[in-house]
């Protein structure tokens, strides 16, 4: 079992307390999750890179679960959430790690192999684009329609009015619909879902990450923005209904050591619609010399 095969621990971070989970022994591989998960959506990742020998460490972002929840928006920066992931990183012992994300998870994994390159040994990412690729996609209609809900978040309150309706309904909907293979999420894990949103001031501070991203100066983010030499894997899910698919691949000026991965059979929750396949594919790229 899952509960068995991790050890909980927490990392003082200097102005944040991250929860994560621990499993195996070796190289360290790093997981992030994305919204509106936590450490859990790793669950079938785990096992299968702890069980090929890879030390695994899953954290529990800030604002989220059982970490600290910073209680302003500016806490929730993007770079500062890397830098969480370089401190994470040096507080596991480690000079280096391999990093994949999901989703809120990957725009953290790119931020942090950006800012960070020494740290960073290998980038793995899962249905998120490239900072360069999505500012540009967010200039055509048809994308910005699908991510018209991240205006909404920028709203003060409504949001978590909305979202926590009804017992999290809404949130349930999207967790039982989205996947494309049925059974994705089996009741327990819908639960486990809600109910780490529902800690106090979780659900404000997943959306902070949404807000953070909006109050930001295009052109400070444009700063940002540095050439990638490490390796990168993208694994990307076709019939996400959130992202098109024109968005998947990185300009290679940006992204140069590039591995792309499209899975025709799966949506945006991509390591949970087709774990399988996600978990050859990340045993592949981390066992490349």
């Amino acid at each position: 079992m899952l509960s068995d095969l991790v050890a909980h621990r927490y990392a003082d971070l200097g102005d944040v307390r991250l929860h994560y989970v621990e499993a195996g022994e070796g190289p360290l591989v790093v997981l992030l999750h994305g919204f509106p998960q936590f450490w859990y959506m790793w669950r079938f990742q785990i096992p299968a890179l702890a069980g090929a020998g890879f030390r695994v460490v899953a954290p529990d972002m800030r604002g989220y679960n059982l970490s600290d929840k910073p209680p302003k928006v500016s806490d929730y920066r993007v770079e500062l959430l890397a830098r969480d992931v370089e401190h994470l990183i040096r507080a596991c012992g480690g000079e280096t790690a391999a990093v994949v994300g999901h989703d809120w998870g990957a725009a953290v994994g790119w931020m942090a192999a950006m800012l960070y390159p020494e740290r960073v040994g290998r980038l793995g990412i899962l249905n998120l684009p490239h900072p360069h690729r999505f500012a540009r996609g967010l200039l055509r209609p048809a994308q910005l329609l699908r991510s018209s809900y991240m205006f909404f978040f920028q709203a003060p309150h409504l949001p978590e009015k909305a979202l926590s309706a009804s017992n999290f309904a809404p949130l349930r909907y999207a967790l039982r619909n989205e996947p494309v293979r049925p059974g994705t999420f089996f009741p327990e894990d819908v639960e486990r879902y809600v109910e780490a949103l529902a800690r106090p001031g979780a659900l404000t501070a997943a959306l902070n990450y949404y807000r953070a991203l909006f109050r930001r100066n295009p052109l400070e983010s444009r700063r940002l923005l540095r050439r990638i030499e490490a390796p990168v894997l993208v694994i990307w899910g076709e019939k996400d209904r959130l992202l098109r698919t024109e968005l998947a691949e990185p300009d290679r000026y940006w992204v140069p050591d590039l591995q792309m991965e499209r899975l025709p059979d799966a949506g945006h929750f991509v390591a949970e619609d087709r774990p399988e396949k996600v978990n050859a594919l990340l045993l592949d790229f981390l066992r490349r010399p």
